[in-house]
């Protein structure tokens, strides 16, 4: 048994005209728009730990059944949190083993960039990395480091696994995943987790305590990459149900 999820009626009529021609909306009305038709209602725990203002990087699972979009992850955690949140987004959908993958692929590009000016939200090419994304990929690293050092008071929201995982279970992100998160770390940015989930034909939200995220400064890049990875799945993995927690049980 899973929860209804609908949407506002005409909800994606009033997203038209912002795609075809520009304007700004706000992701956290339309997240709350989209909240009041979840039947049941969303389960938010750990409320003492939502975030009331910046600076925050919150880091959430990419939860995944089949079947459930993984867009409501995004849209609960901007309904449930005081302040706006500057999300880093997939740039692209890649529909592997479909016929119509380069289609989509190419639609999805145009149709995701258009949501990010629309929402304000900096894309990041999609996972697993591929060979040609890794010039744009730094790009967007450097784009997300420069947003946060000109809003030093924002709410950054991050998925490190950056897409569906097998049985929606916590895994490891790409390489590089821990040193991005590093980086804004050490630009003054606590990291919050977030364990979304579905439980009891309920959406469900934990919020886990901020934390400094630090690692031995004599370790070497890749070390470093791996030792801040495995700290933020672990805080993740912490705030999911244990069937959920895949390694980091």
């Amino acid at each position: 048994m899973f929860p209804e999820y609908s949407y506002p009626p005409y909800g994606f009529l009033r997203l038209v005209p912002n795609v075809f021609f520009g304007g700004r909306r706000s992701f956290r009305h339309d997240g709350q728009l989209c909240l009041k038709q979840l039947k049941p209602p969303l389960h938010v725990y750990g409320e003492e730990n939502i975030p009331q203002n910046g600076p925050c990087l919150i880091t959430f699972n990419h939860y995944y059944r089949p079947g459930f979009n993984a867009w409501w992850m995004a849209l609960a955690l901007a309904a449930s949190v005081p302040g706006d949140i500057h999300f880093v987004m997939t740039g692209e959908l890649t529909y592997p083993g479909k016929w119509y993958a380069p289609l989509g692929q190419a639609g999805s590009r145009w149709l995701l960039r258009r949501f990010s000016k629309i929402y304000g939200f900096t894309t990041m090419p999609p996972m697993p990395p591929r060979e040609k994304d890794v010039a744009r990929r730094a790009r967007s690293v450097r784009e997300t480091l420069s947003y946060a050092r000109a809003h030093p008071q924002c709410i950054l929201g991050l998925v490190p696994e950056g897409g569906d995982q097998p049985g929606g279970l916590v895994n490891w992100p790409a390489s590089g995943a821990g040193r991005f998160v590093l980086l804004l770390a050490g630009q003054g940015f606590p990291v919050l987790p977030v364990g979304m989930f579905e439980e009891n034909g309920e959406l469900c939200l934990r919020f886990g305590a901020a934390y400094r995220l630090q690692v031995p400064p004599r370790f070497g890049t890749d070390e470093k990459d791996r030792a801040a990875a495995k700290i933020v799945m672990s805080a993740i993995a912490a705030q999911v149900p244990p069937r959920l927690r895949g390694e980091f049980r």
